[in-house]
């Protein structure tokens, strides 16, 4: 008798299954590692941004005035995932925040001239649905408020 070589449509089936499951499994934290790839763009852009501040500071001894074109401390441009601002510059404070957009819409970190770092979330929002979390401690930078 001869036999017949290859794969029955069962074999098939289950090499199908399984790839499914473990496609399954990778995805969302495929997704979660992403997302927290963007995050290390926000952190990095604010503290560069409170080393030009500071540096602004010690020529200028005032923070007012910051944050614009032409000064040591101008707000980065070309951004992927995160807008930057100055809300709060006064002679002794600021504030800076880097407010996520397009996929990272609805948190925001934010620092200070104390070197106080807090994240928001937006209730409702892609990345609480997601399980980020607010911090007023820390920058989150993993699900449920971890930092």
């Amino acid at each position: 008798m001869r036999r017949v070589k290859g794969f029955t449509l069962i074999e098939l089936m289950i090499a199908v299954a399984v790839v499914a499951i473990l496609a399954a499994i990778a995805m969302p934290s495929y997704t979660d590692y992403m997302r927290r790839s963007k995050i290390a763009e926000a952190t990095s852009a604010l503290l560069s941004m409170r080393t030009k501040l500071e540096q602004f500071y010690q020529d200028q001894r005032t923070f007012a005035g910051a944050c614009v074109a032409g000064t040591v401390a101008p707000l980065p441009a070309g951004l992927k995932y995160f807008t930057v601002a100055c809300p709060t510059l006064t002679p002794t404070q600021y504030t800076v925040t880097a407010t996520g957009i397009n996929d990272m819409a609805g948190i925001v970190f934010t620092i200070n001239e104390a070197n106080t770092r807090a994240t928001t979330v937006t209730a409702g929002s892609a990345m609480a649905t997601a399980g980020y979390s607010d911090n007023a401690t820390c920058w989150v930078q993993k699900k449920g408020g971890m930092c």
